[in-house]
């Protein structure tokens, strides 16, 4: 199946995939590297822009940046440095970040954070709401709360590995418990924030958990 994938996504020029919001590139397509002149080693990371003419990279970057503030997918052409045409190069889709979590307050206030970091954000007051959802599949980061009514938080991380559903977790917590942390870890959570934390502390989990993803 992988292979087939493979085959499928080489064959669309210029198609690249970002998973963080600053343009950190996980996938390009063969085809899409051999156009832009980019190595497997060029294209890795942020040196995808390295193919970008520099008259055209402004334009890109203040397109990109709205298309991340609308939080809605879109696409740009940009003018590369080996080329004189334009190409459907960059194809931008923010990543799906799921919140968790039964306190009101998070729910309104951690997701209006999310998206000044660029992603798109849904939010849920409880395990089995996310479950019943259509966002489990598209999810690629998922803040979860420990300690919630009915199903915990280790109880979804448990149910999304008995579905194998590899979806990165940062939990989130009020409780000062500091067993907590080394055993959510233990059982595969990318980390462990201890509530108040810091936009910095949240925006580095999230950066983690993503490269994860």
């Amino acid at each position: 199946m992988e292979n087939d994938f493979s085959r499928v996504v080489d064959a669309i020029p210029g198609l690249a995939r970002t998973a963080l919001p600053d343009g950190y590139i996980d996938f390009l397509s063969q085809r899409g590297r051999k156009y832009a002149g980019l190595s497997v080693d060029e294209a890795c990371g942020f040196g995808w822009q390295t193919a970008i003419h520099p008259e055209g990279m402004p334009q890109l970057l203040e397109c990109w940046r709205l298309i991340l503030a609308s939080t809605e997918p879109g696409d740009t052409g940009a003018r590369l440095r080996l080329r004189e045409t334009h190409d459907e190069l960059v194809s931008i889709k923010p990543s799906l970040v799921s919140v968790v979590d039964d306190d009101e307050s998070v729910r309104e206030s951690l997701p209006d954070l999310l998206r000044e970091f660029g992603f798109a954000v849904r939010g849920f007051s409880s395990a089995e709401d996310f479950l019943a959802s259509d966002c489990v599949g598209q999810t690629k980061c998922l803040i979860l709360d420990i300690a919630m009514p009915g199903m915990s938080g280790p109880d979804l991380q448990r149910e999304l590995t008995r579905r194998r559903q590899k979806i990165p977790i940062v939990f989130i917590t009020a409780h000062g418990d500091e067993t907590v942390r080394p055993r959510v870890l233990k059982q595969g959570a990318v980390e462990c924030l201890f509530k108040p934390f810091s936009d910095t502390a949240l925006l580095e989990a999230l950066n983690a958990a993503l490269r994860a993803n």
